[in-house]
């Protein structure tokens, strides 16, 4: 025979107070209007009961799902997961489940995926994928659909969203290189669709025009992709030009990584002869050799923030579009060190482009 389910009647009759009581404790919406003490005896005991809460009964009372739509570009990316557990852990202390999607960095994949999660009524969106010119963003904003963007924006700054300072994050970097003596800094950026690119860009030229260092355009590349592959190419396409260069500033981790294997791959050390600094701190890049020197982005407090801004405006009819702008901080390893006193690659033979191209 079934075993009849635990309802929340039978939790208030055994510690003696209304059902009503026990539905405020066990939606943690509402758990704050009844006192801690009953409301600790309230968990203890559904939790001794074996109560399993019924989410379809609750939402087809409240008209909501209590799910929230994760979509972000690429799974394999190390900076996301620690911003998605952050999102999840916080979305599950009010009750929500949290659906992930990844759009393998294709417009046509995102637009399928958020149309499948609208169309299965969660009841928000937090978004990791958003253009500077997004349409597919505006036309939800315009539909009123709940949404919090988070590591990028968009180009109006209509929507509520969590990102860095991005500006603030280049200029750090650029300023540490500087005072350890380079002059010749090339750049690695990213896709100038994305809010992180186009500032971290911009970010860069208004530095070197602040410290009075001309910018030289073969020693700015801007790839098609936040990646290894793409730092590495990038790499090879400023050697290849015989630009001279004493560091990298590049505009995420990813691109530095690549930026690595391009400099091993021509026999050029790190920082010895070119130093290099990333953006975003992911996971393990203090255990490169050398440790990257980078840009910390506080990842939790970035998930934390999405989630709890997307459960207001779930609270709320009118909320207004909030920008959020967290404080990178520079955190300086291996990576760089003062430019050589002499180039190791001048000791090299001529006729080697890529070797003579590193000269100071």
């Amino acid at each position: 025979m079934r075993k009849r389910k635990v309802t929340i009647e039978d939790i208030g009759a055994r510690i003696g107070v209304h059902w009503s009581t026990v539905s405020r404790v066990l939606n943690p919406a509402t758990r704050s209007m009844v006192s801690e003490k009953v409301g600790r005896r309230v968990l203890e005991t559904a939790k001794k009961l074996g109560y399993t809460r019924n989410v379809l009964a609750v939402g087809l009372r409240d008209g909501r799902t209590y799910t929230v739509g994760i979509v972000i570009p690429d799974l394999t990316n190390p900076l996301f997961p620690p911003i998605v557990r952050a999102i999840e852990r916080t979305l599950q202390a009010a009750g929500y489940i949290a659906i992930l999607a990844d759009t393998d960095n294709s417009s046509s994949n995102e637009r399928a995926i958020i149309q499948t999660l609208v169309s299965r009524r969660v009841d928000g969106l937090i978004l990791a994928t958003a253009l500077r010119k997004d349409e597919l963003i505006e036309s939800y904003i315009n539909d009123q659909i709940p949404l919090v963007l988070v590591n990028r924006t968009i180009k109006n700054d209509s929507a509520t969203a969590v990102i860095n300072d991005d500006e603030l994050g280049i200029k750090l970097a650029f300023e540490h290189l500087v005072t350890l003596g380079h002059r010749k800094i090339a750049y690695l950026g990213g896709p100038m669709g994305m809010s992180t690119s186009y500032a971290r860009y911009q970010a860069f030229l208004a530095a070197s025009r602040a410290h009075g260092i001309p910018i030289n355009r073969a020693l700015v590349v801007n790839a098609a992709a936040l990646t290894e592959q793409s730092g590495r190419a990038a790499v090879d396409q400023i050697l290849s030009q015989g630009a001279s260069f004493t560091a990298v500033l590049a505009a995420n981790d990813r691109l530095a990584l690549g930026c690595y294997d391009a400099l091993h791959e021509k026999d050029l050390h790190c920082p010895d002869d070119v130093s290099v600094t990333g953006f975003n701190d992911m996971p393990y890049v203090d255990r490169l050799t050398p440790p990257l020197t980078t840009l910390h982005v506080p990842h939790d407090e970035m998930g934390t923030m999405a989630a709890s801004l997307l459960l207001h405006q779930l609270g709320t009819s009118k909320a207004a579009a909030k920008q959020v702008r967290l404080r990178p901080s520079l955190v300086i390893r291996g990576s760089t060190a003062p430019p050589p006193q002499k180039s190791k690659v001048s000791k090299r033979k001529k006729g080697s482009r890529s070797r003579r191209s590193l000269q100071s």
